[in-house]
């Protein structure tokens, strides 16, 4: 009877395999239902399911090799699965160095060197097929005995990655499978099909992994990029579902909009690729094209980011079954089958890239040694990054390229150059003449001109920008006033020790670390004090000047009897100056006792996140507020505002939405929770209701208003593409000019502060003085697309607002100021909301 259910369960193993290959395969290899306990494609495999597969298989298979690379948010293992020959496994580690040792050109490329090929799949979590067509490659891999695979595994090391984002993936496979029917139900308006806000998308914190390759504000991205430089692969296999509707796509994309620091030579190579895929694809029959969506220009992601260093990245898009099965417009769309197709252009990658070996490997060698002559060919031999004030800051972005194989030196001496002086201890240089020139040209590029102005992302991330350093092209090398060793991370060395029996304690405020201290102070009891103007002080070591924003702990206000060890303890966990005032009595600016030293409350935030609202901005207000200020804020949906009680938040923000719904009782609850002392935020679509809501006193410039600037006579229907991209700002970073007198702005070094704009919608400035926190600049655009029509009407906008209600204050952005996370310039504003709103006072007329 046993032997009988063994021929049974062998049997109906292989009427499922047989669906997705068809040939013999050694038996002494599980394959994934033997593991799973039910065909691929018959359920939503979870992603604790395909770690188990993967073990299994890594256990029983010569050909397999498991690691785990990190951890996802929510703790669940990163997975990279290496497969090859097992004789190339056993001198793994001497085939990478070879590998790299080829790339960097101090090796020639061998006959016989393999080729390294990287296929990711599930970055977005709610793509399945990609996952799951993973199960059934390694299977296929590790189990196969034709001639074929077997000379993939000899000249190919295989590096799989079934789920890049396992956090998404089992969000959207629980909410699939919670809904699969005894049969499953096609109709697209079955629930099943319907994800639930936020969907299964995103990461842990809503994020777009896939927009993170660059930005690296993630452990999923880090531990990638940190195996994507330790094997530097010839070929990035990305692999991503689209709408039901569609069919297959692969690269190359839109030729027009690739990214123009790519060698043509990459697009050739791509193109040759697309003929073994077409020639899979050809084979059964399936519908498939290229080159008519899809750019390869924003290098922060999947398969761009392989091309500016070093790899051919190949985008793949698969038409979703969002679930088990849909109708579509080419008929009954099976989960089983668009993990077939999946599987069949990762069978056609590695066979292409094995058959094009020698050119993908030469290519590679090449591309580094044209990257080496471009950089000395440059006017620009490098730039200067400079900041003074904020170590914290500066350091993310130095670790940030460290990431990324980009070598920074510090200044051991100051630096004239031109008109300017650059400080030792306080500026850096980064030569363009490095490995990674194209990264490098890429994440400091300030272009805003461009052969095609419509973008599948954003146009510009200018990594300086975005952090608000100082940097500037320079046209010669610092020489000798720079190290001959790049920056390296060092733990900081440690603070002075405060001194007991003080007047006062004082944390300065320009350090982006000093709120998440401050936010520490605050909830162990420690009562805080806020300078709203410069002082200087007496310490035990002399005068010290502190800027505005300073957060005070005066010994008189405390109420704990151990409040000084708390203090203590706190500095030495933070690693901040804290510096000891001997007296109240300043030699300049207020002294301690006086009312420009405001009271700091401890925030109590309810983020609105829910139907109706922006999940990506959403989650980066919720992302930001947790590492920039310590705060784990509530969420709520819009639809529950009526029914929540507001009186124990303190702050209440609005991100991206549509808030439209609320009715006349809910915008009263709102007000009259403003005026007994509440901060109400909203940023972007949220700004904008506050003003038609009138709650925020300013004007409002829409989307509509802006497009009317476009000329749009004698257009031709062919044109509609070319009007769409002139109607959107899909990300272009534009200059803001502070108030730096305004509390909003406190701890922020500069006047000019870098915003990333990608909305359209414009706050107007407010005609009541005190109110403009932050104006455009006159010439506010600094890199990216945006058409030259908008230019003038942002350069007459208003980026933030603010203003008295009642006891409370309404604040209004007219952009993201925390966008993807890596905005840590401007999210200053954000966070100093969160502490010092009720540092000030700006009245104005509210209209009738």
């Amino acid at each position: 009877m046993k032997k009988m259910l063994g021929i049974i369960l062998l049997c109906s193993i292989w009427q499922v395999q047989a669906s997705f290959f068809n040939e013999p395969v050694a038996t002494e290899v599980p394959a994934p239902e033997q593991v799973l306990g039910f065909p691929v494609g018959e359920w939503h495999a979870r992603h604790d399911q395909i770690q188990r597969y993967f073990e299994v298989l890594a256990a029983q298979s010569p050909r397999a090799e498991l690691e785990v690379i990190g951890s996802s948010h929510e703790q669940r293992p990163l997975l990279q699965l290496v497969v090859s020959a097992p004789e190339n496994l056993a001198r793994l580690e001497q085939i990478r160095s070879q590998h790299l040792a080829q790339v960097r050109g101090s090796r020639a490329v061998s006959d016989d060197s393999p080729v390294i090929i990287w296929l990711g799949y599930g970055v977005h979590g709610n793509e399945p097929s990609a996952a799951n067509a993973a199960l059934v490659l390694a299977h296929y891999l590790a189990a196969s005995n034709s001639p074929e695979v077997q000379q993939w595994l000899r000249q190919a090391v295989i590096l799989i990655q079934p789920s890049m984002n396992p956090d998404g993936h089992d969000r959207f496979a629980l909410w699939a499978n919670m809904h699969r029917g005894k049969t499953p139900v096609a109709d697209p308006q079955h629930r099943e099909h319907i994800e639930p806000w936020p969907n299964g998308r995103p990461n842990h914190y809503w994020f777009d992994l896939n927009r993170d390759w660059l930005l690296l504000q993630h452990p999923e991205s880090q531990a990638r990029i940190a195996q994507f430089h330790k094997w530097q692969p010839n070929v990035v296999g990305d692999f991503h579902e689209m709408g039901t509707n569609s069919s297959y796509f692969f690269q190359p994309g839109i030729p027009s909009r690739n990214y123009p620091l790519t060698p043509e030579r990459n697009f050739e190579l791509t193109r040759i690729l697309a003929g073994f895929h077409a020639q899979a694809f050809d084979q059964r029959g399936q519908l498939y094209y290229t080159e008519e969506s899809f750019d390869d220009f924003y290098v922060g992601k999947g398969s761009t980011y392989p091309d500016v260093t070093g790899s051919v990245g190949i985008l793949f898009e698969q038409a979703s079954s969002r679930g088990h099965a849909q109708e579509s417009i080419n008929g009954l769309l099976t989960f089983a089958a668009t993990i077939k197709n999946q599987f069949d252009a990762s069978l056609s990658t590695i066979r292409g890239s094995v058959a094009n070996r020698q050119a993908l490997l030469s290519y590679q060698q090449e591309f580094f040694q044209s990257a080496a002559q471009q950089a000395r060919a440059e006017r620009t031999k490098g730039y200067i990054l400079t900041e003074s004030q904020d170590r914290s800051r500066l350091e993310a972005l130095l670790q940030l390229l460290s990431q990324h194989q980009i070598a920074v030196y510090p200044l051991t001496a100051d630096w004239q150059y031109e008109q300017s002086t650059f400080r030792a201890g306080q500026s850096y240089y980064v030569p363009l003449q490095q490995t990674q020139y194209r990264l490098l040209k890429a994440a400091f590029s300030t272009e805003k001109s461009f052969n095609d102005n419509t973008f599948y992302d954003v146009s510009a991330w200018t990594l300086p920008y975005a952090y608000n350093i100082d940097f500037v092209a320079v046209n010669r090398e610092p020489g000798r006033a720079a190290a001959e060793q790049p920056w390296q991370a060092q733990p900081r060395a440690r603070s002075q020790t405060m001194q007991a029996g003080g007047y006062a304690y004082v944390l300065g405020w320009q350090d982006q670390l000093s709120p998440v201290m401050l936010q520490a102070m605050l909830e162990e009891g420690l009562i805080v004090r806020a300078a709203l103007g410069d002082f200087t002080g007496s310490t035990p070591q002399g005068s010290r000047s502190f800027r505005a924003g300073a957060m005070v702990v005066a010994a008189g206000l405390q109420q704990h009897a151990d409040w000084f060890f708390r203090l203590q303890r706190l500095q030495e966990r933070f690693n901040l100056p804290v510096h000891t005032l001997t007296t109240g009595l300043t030699s300049r600016g207020s002294d301690l006792g006086s009312h420009n030293f405001t009271p700091v409350r401890l925030p109590q935030v309810l983020v609105l996140a829910g139907p109706g609202v922006n999940s990506t901005e959403a989650g980066e207000l919720w992302y930001n507020l947790e590492r920039l200020a310590g705060i784990s804020p509530s969420m709520a949906e819009p639809d529950r505002l009526s029914r929540l009680n507001l009186s124990r938040y303190t702050h209440i923000l609005l991100p991206d939405g549509d808030y439209r719904s609320w009715k006349e009782s809910e915008i009263t609850k709102l007000r009259q929770w403003v005026q007994q002392g509440g901060v109400l935020w909203g940023q972007k679509r949220g700004a904008a209701w506050l003003v038609d809501a009138k709650l925020l006193q300013a004007g409002v410039w829409t989307v509509q208003d802006m497009n009317q600037l476009i000329p749009q006579h004698d257009l031709r229907y062919a044109d509609r593409e070319k009007l769409g991209g002139q109607q959107r700002i899909a990300g272009a970073i534009f200059s803001a000019e502070l108030d730096l007198s305004h509390p909003l702005t406190f701890g922020i070094p500069r006047r000019d502060l870098p915003l990333f704009k990608n909305s359209t919608l414009l706050l107007q400035p407010s005609q009541a003085p005190f109110v403009n926190v932050a104006t455009y600049s006159a010439q506010p655009h600094l890199a990216g697309y945006a058409a030259a029509e908008f230019i003038p009407r942002i350069a007459q906008g208003a980026a933030l607002v603010a203003h008295n209600l009642g006891q409370g204050r309404v604040i209004g952005m007219s952009d993201n100021p925390v966008f993807r996370g890596y905005f840590k310039g401007s999210s200053r504003l954000l966070i100093n909301a969160l502490y010092l709103s009720h540092g000030f006072n700006a009245s104005v007329q509210a209209e009738e």
